[in-house]
């Protein structure tokens, strides 16, 4: 494969619909294709999170305060974090996952998971290299990967199909290892989709992995958020060489955090090494204040998380229930995070003009299923982690446009 042009390159990070980006969009394409009136009710932007509507974990602003009180000793850190931050993280890891983590030469505190996963892939991706990519799967993911140009192999993720697991094609999977793919790039609970990964298919990935000497890098960003008494299985956990294994994970979407752009990746030692060096001349290191954020992580109040987790799953059956009464909408009840992704039925517009018909006719924000998967064209996704009563009234103005422009 040909180096690409910077033009290219860029060309292919396209960020029109990305979440968060919506409002960088014009509306003059769509304003013939709108009918009736403008439905009005509260802003929802089902894109990402309302940090208003589910606040930070108590004591976070504490801990940032008393870093900036403490000075100059957390404001620069070791590029891969504070020691004893590591320290004290990789013990709360060990014990949330069942797998030892070293914090001395095993994991690194970065800007946010997207700055880990970044990190990750490119200290495992050269250019022409192959990648197994599930799709659909988190958004970023194909992008790094063509931005640095390797290869993607893609593996597809029924998800609609199942109800029991989630629904990878092992057989595509192995196809892909078989086809040179020595990299493995998934997420779990899938964002989207809101799946977890069943234990079979966890040992299933660990087992091809291991078989094929192929580099995993897991984003579990939303394990900690289960419905319905599901249980999750870390691939960490598994039977699998620890240096071909890199776990990313943090604080910011369940706990509230993201203002704080925490991340953290453990695992193999090689690759660790190789996040710090690029850390180095990418941000030099997470903000150093902000790392000490991570004391209140896995230490939050007596039954907070529960709470958390009821609200959280209260919302996701409210927008489910109105969901299903529309007559050809596809939606399976997320197991875990934050995400609904419905299938929609055949409208009179594309997906992508829907979705700035939403924006714009009915103060309703959502993301097109095509950012998670090429060939997810029909589908968007919301993040229903937002004050309940909006949420539910911004469902009603979707189900009530859905309506309005089926084919």
């Amino acid at each position: 494969m040909g180096s690409l042009s910077l033009q290219q390159k860029y060309a292919r990070l396209a960020t029109d619909d990305a979440p968060g980006q919506e409002i960088r969009q014009g509306t003059g394409s769509i304003l013939p294709l709108l009918r009736g009136d403008r439905l009005a009710g509260t802003p929802v932007d089902f894109s990402h999170g309302d940090v208003d509507a589910f606040t930070p974990t108590p004591g976070a602003f504490e801990a940032f305060s008393q870093a900036v009180e403490i000075g100059g000793r957390r404001a620069y850190t070791e590029y891969r974090g504070d020691q004893e931050l590591r320290a004290m993280v990789a013990q709360r890891l060990a014990g949330f996952t069942g797998a030892a983590v070293c914090g001395e030469h095993g994991l690194i505190i970065t800007p946010g998971t997207q700055g880990a996963l970044f990190l990750a892939v490119a200290a495992t991706v050269k250019a022409g290299d192959k990648v197994a990519i599930v799709q659909p799967d988190y958004f970023a993911n194909r992008k790094i990967v063509q931005f640095l140009e390797g290869e993607i192999a893609p593996v597809r993720l029924h998800y609609l199909d199942h109800e029991e697991r989630a629904g990878i094609d092992l057989g595509q999977l192995e196809d892909a290892f078989k086809a040179g793919a020595r990299v493995f790039l998934f997420s779990n609970p899938n964002n989207p989709a809101g799946v977890i990964y069943e234990p079979a298919e966890i040992q299933a990935i660990a087992k091809l992995a291991t078989q094929y000497g192929v580099t995993v890098i897991a984003d579990q960003l939303y394990c900690r958020l289960l419905y319905d008494g599901h249980t999750y299985t870390h691939l960490c956990a598994m039977d699998m060489d620890p240096e071909r294994l890199v776990t990313v994970i943090g604080p910011s979407k369940t706990e509230s955090l993201s203002g704080y752009r925490l991340g953290v990746a453990f695992g193999s030692r090689l690759v660790i090494d190789r996040m710090e060096k690029l850390q180095a001349i990418v941000s030099l290191r997470a903000a150093g204040y902000n790392q000490s954020v991570l004391q209140t992580w896995f230490a939050e109040p007596d039954g907070w998380m529960r709470e958390r987790i009821a609200a959280h799953q209260s919302i996701r059956d409210d927008l489910l229930r109105r969901l299903r009464t529309v007559d050809g909408l596809r939606a399976r009840t997320p197991q875990a995070g934050s995400y609904l992704f419905p299938q929609l039925p055949p409208l009179a517009v594309g997906t992508g003009e829907f979705v700035r018909i939403l924006r714009h006719h009915a103060d309703v924000v959502v993301t097109p299923g095509s950012e998670f998967g090429p060939h997810v064209t029909d589908s968007v996704r919301l993040n229903f982690s937002q004050d309940h009563a909006a949420a539910v009234q911004a469902i009603e103005r979707v189900i009530d446009l859905i309506r309005r422009y089926r084919a």
